[in-house]
């Protein structure tokens, strides 16, 4: 729907998130044919082949195509069948209602000479088929949504008409009789590919002009958020669940449909209190179409083309179950129903004052009235592809809501949206594709460092082994030669030693005997005896030398080998500080990895917690209709027959009428009938009149009361039991009514009636009389005498939640009264459910999981311990560690109160927590 400023679609290339393509959708109503007759046009080619160039030309062809085209609202009117309410009140009126479906017309009777005739795009009887329905309203929305256009399909009408049976019914029972939301899903998934495509939902109702979220009760205040850019309308706090398969969804509806508010009213028994809203979100890929927008130079390398994101087309199907617009005086909505009607009446209203601005081309469009419209404001006026189904009844009472209705229709036919399909580059995938590609190169880096680690060892152990291995053969081979050297110096001197002493005697003969003239040849011998050894000298000292350069040689290639070490290690450091570095990186992903571990946990334990909260809903709702037995329309026949048989009229007319023209006494008579059958009937009829209050008084002074009592004695009919039950606990609603019951033995025929009852609703009906009996301050001790408690325990071993949560509440009604007569003084001693045993059974079910059962018992603990002569008997049966627990963690704040303040106020459990060392 246009806002009253316009909407602003600016070109795609100044969205920084994501890079969008807008193209608009053929006037054609087939969106599949539209598609493929106008396509994207080629891409511009860049020289530079890069990224950044494919994408301004890809954004350049956008631009020429965001225009759009307009796409007119359909709509479709479908009349709901005639209930058995209005057989029987419009039997002699005429039809107001004629459909002429072939021709697609409407005609509307104005009185009985003129009929008012209109025009639809789609005219439905009471007899179409819901597949019907679904494929001339819902499918091509759908099917545009499949393509990547925004879809509405939305229901409007009076309250009672069947708008939430159209869409929202599941089909449990019947498959044939599932709603549009199943149905549109099953087509969904049929298409898309869970591997590479995306599919999410959330679940919404606008309540009181707050938005709820059905998956999460607890979220009940959603903002709604605008792009001052765009204009595009989003709802960030809301839970956004990924459906996986059909089955998921389906417990997805039942858990939303659970939380939503409804009431009974005059005009329908489960009447919406609020508006629905499923909105689907669809993104898929668009295979054999990234070239179209990211590839213009096919001599990219390769390093460029696998870096191409891939194109994915972003569209939502929103589906709303609008709440029936209704008449104060009709529905008879009072109190804060009547706030209710007020607030969905406005809402309504400013849906209808916008399609009014919008089908008359009005300059403001008044979208900020209410959140309704600003939630639709796209599904009118906007981008969106629209359906409406507006549904009325048959019935000419409500005449004017049915006209009202079809104007509604009518004018809505006249709005034109402009139809836009949105693609964008999917940066996630790319995203998550570099990722894998990442830890591949990880991975290979690893494996590679490890072997380069591996190798560095093995060289370093090789090079330290020779560098061992020269160091010790050269320290060998020194002292062999030292050794050798100083062996033959030794032996050298021994020779010339030796030489010497053999010479000196020879020498001194011929001195003696030759005289001087032998002196020069002494000398010359001398001489020559000296130069030999300086040759030999000469000889060792080479010898040395050589030594020496070998030596030298040895520890320069020591050395070589050292720095070659030294670079190895160096190299070695650099590859451990990457490897801690890729280390560090690991550990941040795992610790990211952990962290969404823990989310994802965190939401299961959520799923888990709504799954519980939703099936004790149902069980709530199923309670909501304490007194409204079935049977109804059985019993209508029966009493059809008895006004035959008497008046012969045969003019039917209301079940108050029924009521008043039959006469209460007559039907409090076929209670005594002697055929089970016609009793049963009776008390059907006589439970859904004690249902109303105003009808109680006169049940009660006709003998009723005395009837169904006399019911619970006499039969042994467990149908008969249940309902009985029932309307004795409509009645007990009533304090004059409550002393009634009791002054006629009405607690022991209800305690006697519980313990031989085995039927689950049978139990739960007792349970919920003698509940309601536990209220009453005056009736506390006889109650207790006559064995009210007694049978409330009794009727835990059914174990049924429903019973249980009936039981708990019997127990938190009496603890209740017995804590108010305490404190203004009327009663002192223990309290009566301790003396009958029900403290262990309380502790027990303090902590239970279904939250109605827990909720009553912590309440009654609360009522309990105010009492401070309980208080010792309440530390002995561990009832102290739940106040302690309620007061921290209860989810309720005005529960969690009361326990912190009955903990506080009392001297026993403030000093029995002071020697458990325990801080309240």
């Amino acid at each position: 729907m246009a806002a009253s400023g316009g909407y602003n679609y600016r070109d795609a290339a100044t969205q920084r998130s994501s890079f969008k393509v807008d193209r608009p959708l053929s006037v054609n109503s087939n969106p599949k044919s539209a598609v493929k007759s106008k396509p994207l046009l080629p891409p511009r080619r860049n020289s530079t082949g890069s990224i950044g160039a494919a994408a301004a030309a890809a954004a350049g062809t956008a631009s020429k195509d965001n225009t759009g085209v307009p796409g007119r609202v359909r709509v479709a009117v479908r009349l709901r069948p005639r209930n058995s309410d209005e057989m029987i009140s419009d039997a002699d009126f005429a039809e107001i209602v004629e459909l002429q479906p072939e021709l697609k017309r409407l005609k509307l009777r104005r009185n009985n000479w003129d009929l008012d005739t209109y025009e639809f795009d789609e005219v439905l009887t009471e007899f179409a088929s819901q597949k019907r329905v679904y494929e001339v309203v819902a499918k091509p929305v759908v099917e545009s949504v499949l393509e990547g256009y925004n879809g509405t399909v939305m229901a409007y009408g009076q309250t009672g008409t069947g708008k939430t049976y159209t869409l929202g019914r599941l089909g449990e029972e019947d498959t044939a009789a599932r709603g549009i939301m199943v149905r549109a899903m099953e087509d969904i998934l049929a298409d898309v590919s869970l591997e590479s495509d995306s599919l999410s939902v959330s679940y919404l109702q606008l309540y009181m002009e707050t938005i709820h979220d059905l998956l999460d009760p607890a979220n009940d205040s959603i903002s709604i958020v605008e792009d001052p850019k765009t204009g595009d309308v989003s709802l960030p706090g809301a839970s956004l669940v990924e459906i996986r398969d059909h089955k998921s969804f389906v417990e997805l509806l039942r858990l939303g449909e659970a939380h939503r508010f409804a009431t009974n009213t005059k005009l329908n028994t489960e009447s919406s209190r609020s508006h629905a809203i499923l909105m689907v979100h669809v993104k898929k890929s668009v295979k054999g179409r990234d070239s179209a927008l990211s590839s213009q130079n096919v001599n990219n390398s390769h390093t460029v083309k696998s870096l191409k994101p891939p194109v994915v087309r972003k569209s939502k199907l929103i589906v709303v179950d609008l709440a029936g617009s209704e008449r104060i005086d009709k529905s008879g909505s009072e109190g804060h129903t009547l706030e209710e009607a007020k607030s969905i009446n406005l809402s309504l209203s400013a849906l209808g004052k916008c399609i009014n601005a919008l089908a008359e081309n009005s300059a403001h469009i008044p979208v900020r009235d209410s959140k309704l419209t600003r939630l639709l404001r796209d599904s009118f006026g906007g981008t969106a592809r629209t359906s409406l189904v507006v549904t009325i009844g048959p019935s000419p009472r409500h005449r004017g809501e049915t006209a009202s209705t079809i104007m509604f229709g009518q004018r809505a036919m006249k709005v034109e949206n402009m139809l836009k399909l949105k693609e964008e580059f999917d940066y996630k995938s790319l995203s998550r594709r570099l990722d894998i590609q990442l830890d591949k190169l990880i991975a290979e880096h690893e494996r590679q460092q490890k072997a380069f680690e591996d190798e560095i060892e093995r060289i370093a152990a090789e090079a330290q082994n020779q560098i061992t291995e020269v160091e010790k053969n050269y320290a060998d081979a020194l002292e062999k030669e030292r050794l050798k050297y100083q062996k033959d110096y030794m032996e050298s001197i021994k020779k010339l030693e030796e030489q010497l002493v053999m010479n000196q005697p020879k020498h001194d003969f011929e001195k003696v005997t030759n005289g001087p003239k032998d002196d020069k040849s002494n000398v010359t011998s001398s001489k020559e005896i000296c130069r030999l050894h300086v040759e030999e000298i000469n000889d060792l000292r080479k010898l040395l030398q050589r030594e020496t350069s070998l030596r030298k040689a040895a520890e320069e290639e020591t050395s070589n080998l050292k720095s070659q070490l030294t670079q190895w290690k160096r190299s070695e450091a650099a590859g451990n500080s990457e490897i801690l570095k890729l280390r560090k990186m690991l550990e941040d992903e795992a610790h990211q990895k952990e962290k969404l571990e823990g989310e994802i946990a965190t939401l299961h334990s959520q799923l888990l917690q709504l799954s519980f909260d939703a099936d004790e809903t149902s069980r709530q709702l199923d309670r909501g209709g304490l007194g409204k037995v079935g049977g109804l329309d059985s019993l209508m026949t029966q009493v059809r027959h008895l006004q035959l048989k008497e008046s012969g009229n045969e003019d039917k007319a209301s079940i108050a009428k029924i009521f008043e023209q039959v006469g209460l006494q007559k039907i409090l008579s076929l209670l005594e009938a002697e055929d089970n059958d016609v009793r049963i009937h009776a008390v059907k009829v006589v439970a859904n009149l004690a249902a109303e209050e105003a009808n109680q008084e006169k049940i009660v002074e006709a003998g009723g009361l005395t009837s169904l009592l006399m019911l619970l004695k006499t039969s042994d009919d467990e149908t008969i039991h249940r309902v009985a039950a029932g309307a004795i606990a409509n009645l007990a609603m009533n304090e004059t009514n409550q002393e009634l019951i009791m002054s006629q033995g009405g607690i022991s025929l209800l305690s006697m009636t519980a313990a031989n009852g085995e039927d689950p609703q049978t139990l739960r009906m007792v349970a919920g009389a003698i509940a309601n009996l536990c209220g009453n301050d005056k009736l506390q001790s006889k109650l207790r005498a006559e064995g009210g408690i007694k049978a409330l325990l009794g009727m835990v071993r059914c174990g049924h939640p429903d019973v249980l949560a009936q039981v708990a509440r019997g127990i938190a009604n009496f603890a209740k009264c017995e804590s108010r007569a305490s404190t203004q003084g009327t009663k002192n001693g223990r309290s009566l459910l301790i003396e009958d045993g029900a403290l262990s059974w309380i502790v027990q079910n303090a902590n239970n999981e279904a939250s109605p059962i827990r909720r009553h018992i912590e309440l009654a603990l609360c009522h309990l311990a105010q009492h401070e002569t309980n208080a010792k008997d309440m530390i002995s049966g561990g009832a102290l560690w739940e106040l302690v627990r309620i007061s921290r963690d209860c989810s309720r704040e005005d529960i969690r109160t009361l326990a912190y303040r009955t903990l506080t106020s009392s001297p026993t459990f403030q000093g029995e927590l002071r020697r458990l060392r325990i801080d309240n």
